[in-house]
């Protein structure tokens, strides 16, 4: 048996919210809801399944998503319409730009429950 990965669970404060941001910054189909979970289906069968734990203090998270240049260029449209706020880097020292590392362009920003999200076109050490 191969092992794939198949879903997530991503603590959001308004699972709704962050379903819906998801889906119109990276041009993906409507969220469904099922039960708790308000899910979003990524390439692959692979879902992020947002949930309200029911506490105040949610831990942030980091995700990564490997996508290709045209993608990377209708996301980056999408946060600069939106006016959301972004970084170069991970510290969020080099803000309002994008990188070019590892042979390719990435940019971090943070969802509506502070998450950190990052989009790169090409994957860690593949430059070298």
């Amino acid at each position: 048996m191969s092992i794939r990965f198949n879903h997530t669970i991503v603590a959001a404060r308004d699972r709704h919210v962050s379903a819906t941001f998801f889906t119109h910054l990276f041009g993906l189909p409507e969220p469904t809801a099922w039960g708790p979970f308000v899910s979003v289906r990524l390439d692959e069968g692979v879902f992020l399944q947002f949930a309200e734990p029911g506490i105040n203090d949610i831990q942030m998270q980091h995700y990564a998503f490997l996508v290709d240049d045209r993608s990377f260029d209708e996301i980056y449209a999408r946060i600069l319409q939106d006016g959301i706020e972004h970084w170069a880097d991970p510290q969020a020292t080099l803000h309002g730009r994008i990188n070019t590392n590892h042979g390719g362009w990435g940019v971090y920003f943070r969802d509506p429950t502070g998450h950190g999200l990052e989009i790169l076109t090409r994957p860690y050490g593949s430059a070298t």
